[in-house]
């Protein structure tokens, strides 16, 4: 009791503040997990931090020593091997959380007024999951790493006007040398990550100044409440997809761990360059198109994609029953998937 009166006395925050403070009311719709992907890539974002902290301590970031680093964490360090695993597929799990929630947004309109810049705040957390995932890849220092990193930068410096410049930061000279991988390590575990927590801030303050977006329910009857408590309701629902996913990554990590590729071979280039597969869409869209004109329409398509809200509003405004968004959703959807499979389907 003297302990709990010392805490109460210099901590003045009784728990009837904290339940009043955390107990928000979430819209019932939440209870589907499918409408609450935002939790599960933060969670995910965790687990990255956590085990890549634990996989800095023994990895090097140079050319000389990188392999090496990553083989001694693999093959002896103790539980290296499933550290590095669950970090991939947490990466793996991620990315691909990260693109579905953005695609529950779009489809279920949540970036309409007023949460037009929370959809341009998770644009930018999609593109620095994007680059967390190729900086990450490029580490190992495997050949199909090297030069992927390698096309890359190539691809980088077709950006017209700065793309020389780009080129030259991320790699560190006009092509890939000793001090890339450095830069790689830096973006990977400090500047992505803290601009990645800053972000995830910003975005998290939005969704509770505007609230959650509320949608009708069809199983709902008179009555019935349609909402329910943050606490403990909600944050149990998130625990036990934590756990899941836990149970999940533990299970592919060990039936499928992360392996060891050829060390990377600057004077042998591999007939197929193969990236990961959420970079197979852009890939294959660099195949269909010369250089600069692949680069500039990537890059339009992103632009109207931080853009779409306003977009999105400039035709409800003359059309209000217009779900535009739906059919563009649609055809997006499917040209992501056919691109994604063709590159696939490429022997390795």
């Amino acid at each position: 009791m003297a302990i709990r009166a010392w805490l109460k006395e210099r901590v003045p925050v009784s728990g009837d503040d904290l339940r009043a403070l955390t107990n928000e009311p979430v819209p019932k719709h939440l209870k589907r997990w499918w409408f609450c992907l935002g939790g599960t890539p933060a969670y995910l974002f965790v687990v990255q931090i956590i085990t890549g902290i634990l996989l800095a301590f023994n990895y090097q970031p140079s050319p000389s020593t990188a392999y090496e680093s990553v083989r001694y964490i693999t093959e002896e360090a103790s539980f290296g091997w499933y550290l590095r695993s669950i970090h991939k597929w947490a990466a793996t799990f991620m990315v691909a959380a990260v693109i579905l929630h953005q695609m529950r947004v779009f489809f279920t309109g949540g970036y309409r007024k007023p949460r037009e810049l929370n959809w341009v705040i998770g644009m930018f957390l999609l593109l620095c999951t994007l680059m967390v995932g190729f900086t990450g890849y490029s580490l190992v220092f495997e050949q199909l790493s090297y030069w992927g990193a390698t096309v890359g930068g190539n691809i980088t410096e077709s950006v017209p006007l700065i793309g020389p410049f780009l080129k030259r930061m991320m790699l560190g000279g006009d092509a890939y040398n000793e001090r890339t991988l450095s830069r790689f390590f830096i973006l990977h575990a400090a500047i992505l990550p803290t601009l990645m927590v800053l972000l995830l801030v910003i975005h998290v303050a939005f969704l509770r100044l505007h609230g959650v977006t509320e949608f009708e329910d069809p199983d709902e009857k008179d009555g019935d409440s349609k909402t329910f408590n943050f606490w403990p309701d909600h944050v149990m629902t998130e625990l036990k997809i934590g756990l899941v996913l836990m149970i999940l990554l533990s299970a592919l990590a060990t039936i499928f761990p992360a392996a060891m590729g050829p060390q990377a071979d600057p004077l042998t280039t591999p007939e197929v360059i193969k990236p990961e597969w959420f970079f197979y869409v852009t890939f294959r869209w660099l195949k269909l198109f010369p250089g600069t004109a692949a680069v500039l329409s990537m890059g339009f398509i992103v632009f109207v994609m931080f853009l779409w809200p306003f977009i999105d509003g400039f035709i409800r405004r003359r059309r209000p029953k217009s779900e535009i968004s739906v059919y563009v959703g649609i055809v997006a959807v499917l040209v992501i998937i056919t691109l994604t499979v063709w590159e696939a389907l490429v022997a390795h």
